[in-house]
């Protein structure tokens, strides 16, 4: 542990070079055929309810320790317009968003297949029925004022379009860890593996507008926000949260940060989960200072032609397990839908997966993508729980455990996602 130690001390360094935030503009250009407008909007509950992300939490959250938001992008390239949603929750239900997509399609006339409704898998946020929890009528009206919050925010990014640039630019931060520990009495279970796979690449979308200033930065990074624990009763962002307030900060309150969370299923943060927010903001600075850094070095480009694609497959079911040791008897259960999305703009791709993927299945995605600027994001349309490789169903662990797909996921998702992606113009 001594060597990670080290590793975590020099990044604020690294940081303040970030925080110069020498921006210089390029050549000026007059226009752009790609357009898009950005809003942020309170999706903290008016009054408590239950939390999510522990099964444990049975109580309404005590109080607001900060506030959670959904953020939305809306992109327009004169032909197609798409929307990009990111919100500080839990996930989405299939059963939610399938409502909230038709509604949005409805009042604004944005196509289905063009939206994208994201969960950063916050574990701090309130119950809104992802995993059925909270089934009571005040987090009933939650979820109806969420959805109508939602709709307004799209609506409104749409009146918001403007010229912009946009480019891409990829960091590391090494603040996250993979899970799977091996423990004493044969089991894996939840703990820090320094052997583990892990993706620690930090994943930056810069928009300007046509004076070279940017209007939002896109953040993308494999972790659970989890640096809240179970004991933990106000309402937080955890480190998404945190880290875009260091960000927005920097840039003077002057832009939109989404953030999402790449394949990390089996991978946490390497604070936490507890009852600190110390950690919190110490996970969401050093992820913060790595994405002004990056943002300082990206070169956006005018234009960018939109095309995106929206299909669901059918995951062979399994049964939960009783127990988290290696080479468990998997019995059947009931086909798993998994919404697989795709999404281009310009030179960028993004791919989204309606689940927990283990970052290894999203390290394959990405280095076998054609292209060479590719964001993975998980929890994207809809929650179909964890979604394992292969190798993982012998070894056991959490993530086997409560896992509702039987093995052969990986290739399913990777596969059908490797031909949407070749697809796409």
């Amino acid at each position: 542990m001594k060597t990670l130690y080290k590793r975590v001390l020099i990044i604020p360094v690294v940081g303040l070079f970030g925080l110069i935030m020498c921006f210089i503009p390029g050549p000026k250009e007059k226009t752009s055929d790609l357009r898009a407008g950005v809003v942020k909007v309170n999706i903290t509950p008016k009054k408590p309810i239950l939390m999510s992300g522990y099964g444990n939490r049975t109580e309404p959250f005590k109080g607001v320790h900060d506030s959670i938001y959904v953020t939305t992008t809306v992109f327009d390239d004169g032909n197609k317009r798409t929307v990009i949603l990111t919100a500080d929750l839990i996930g989405f239900s299939h059963e939610f968003c399938k409502a909230t997509i038709k509604k949005i399609e409805t009042v604004t006339g944005i196509k289905s297949e063009l939206i994208m409704l994201i969960a950063n898998h916050n574990h701090g946020g309130p119950a809104n029925k992802t995993y059925g929890d909270g089934q009571n009528a005040d987090v009933e009206n939650y979820i109806n004022e969420l959805q109508q919050n939602i709709v307004a925010a799209v609506e409104q990014a749409t009146t918001k379009l403007q010229p912009v640039k946009i480019g891409m630019g990829v960091g590391s931060c090494t603040m996250n860890i993979n899970r799977r520990a091996r423990f004493a009495d044969g089991a894996v279970w939840l703990g820090q593996n320094l052997d583990g796979p892990c993706d620690h690449d930090v994943t930056v979308i810069r928009i300007d507008n046509m004076d070279g200033n940017p209007i939002a930065l896109f953040v993308n990074w494999p972790c659970h926000g989890t640096v809240s624990g179970q004991d933990n009763y106000l309402i937080t962002g955890d480190w998404p949260g945190s880290a875009a307030r260091y960000i927005e900060k920097a840039f003077e309150g002057k832009i939109v940060v989404p953030v999402t969370a790449g394949a990390s299923a089996d991978i946490n943060p390497i604070y936490g989960p507890g009852n600190s927010f110390t950690d919190i903001d110490a996970i969401g600075m050093l992820v913060g200072e790595e994405v002004v850094r990056v943002a300082g070095m990206i070169e956006t480009k005018a234009n960018g032609k939109i095309d995106a694609g929206k299909i669901t497959v059918m995951a062979n079911g399994k049964k939960p397990l009783e127990s988290r040791f290696p080479n468990q008897k998997l019995e059947s259960g009931e086909p798993v839908e998994i919404n697989l999305s795709t999404m281009k703009i310009g030179s960028i791709l993004i791919a989204g997966v309606s689940g927990e993927l283990m970052t290894e299945i999203g390290l394959r995605i990405k280095e076998e993508s054609p292209y060479k600027n590719t964001m993975i994001i998980t929890h994207c349309n809809g929650s179909s729980g964890y979604l394992c490789t292969n190798m993982a169903y012998p070894e056991g662990g959490y993530e086997v455990m409560v896992s509702r797909t039987m093995p052969g996921t990986e290739y399913l998702i990777s596969e059908n996602l490797k031909k949407m992606i070749q697809s796409l113009e």
